[in-house]
């Protein structure tokens, strides 16, 4: 009789990724993150337990997207007072916080519990080509496109 392995935490193993977002499409590359950070690209992969990976991702402000999404797509935010609802184009955040998009799209891929908020610490996002995480000797990662 064959039995299903669960992965317990203690037995985890991390890496950490680095991730070119230069030229990537955002849902694409956002999904494939996500794909990462819940550890389903691993065989010891236990929706259970966290078995994902540390993933920085790198030149988050020259992720492109397709169609009318540059002057179409908003991100909507309320101060919980009436008539203060505010919205900005996704043209207008890539300029003043590329970090937050990338990381919008991850976070609404991930799980909506407590294993989803901890796996979703494990992802840091730089706009520009430099990062501080050199100590973690992290590996560059290539994305199947």
């Amino acid at each position: 009789m064959r039995t299903t392995h669960i992965t317990k935490p203690l037995e985890v193993t991390r890496k950490w990724l680095v991730i070119d977002a230069a030229g990537q499409n955002l849902g694409r590359l956002s999904s494939q993150i996500a794909h990462i950070l819940r550890g389903k690209h691993k065989p010891t992969f236990s929706p259970s337990v966290d078995t994902g990976d540390y993933v920085v991702v790198v030149n988050a402000e020259k992720v492109k997207v397709t169609g009318r999404k540059l002057d179409q797509k908003t991100y909507v935010r309320h101060s919980g007072h009436i008539g203060r609802r505010k919205e900005t184009k996704l043209k207008d955040m890539l300029t003043a916080k590329p970090e937050f998009v990338l990381t919008h799209a991850v976070k609404g891929m991930l799980p909506k519990n407590n294993l989803g908020r901890q796996m979703f610490t494990k992802l840091h996002v730089y706009a520009g080509p430099e990062h501080k995480h050199q100590a973690q000797k992290p590996e560059v990662f290539e994305l199947n496109n």
